[in-house]
């Protein structure tokens, strides 16, 4: 397997995981109530799933962004500007425009 899908499959996992975490103690804690929404209403379940799945992709983008913008090289110029590059300043050029009258 490639290294790159690895690395996906990994911080999805981890992304998922931390979802599951996150949802788990959203209630535990009772958040807004919603340990008594979700088991007092016929859809709660789907609530938690939706919840959990909803998180998951969030986290997992979060997971897998971070560890791509870590892997940068330190060994070039980095982003920004480039102080070793002339900046020519710019200059203005005047444009005549005729303007006509449109009042009868």
């Amino acid at each position: 397997m490639p290294k790159l899908i690895r690395l996906y499959i990994t911080q999805v996992l981890a992304g998922f995981g931390l979802s599951a975490i996150f949802v788990g103690l959203l209630l535990y804690f009772n958040v807004a109530n919603l340990w008594h929404l979700v088991t007092s209403t016929s859809g709660g379940i789907i609530a938690v799933v939706m919840l959990f799945m909803f998180n998951g992709i969030v986290f997992a983008g979060v997971q897998f962004s971070i560890t791509i913008m870590r892997m940068a090289r330190e060994d070039g110029p980095g982003g920004g500007k480039r102080d070793d590059l002339p900046v020519m300043p710019a200059q203005l050029i005047p444009v005549r425009v005729e303007a006509t009258s449109k009042r009868k």
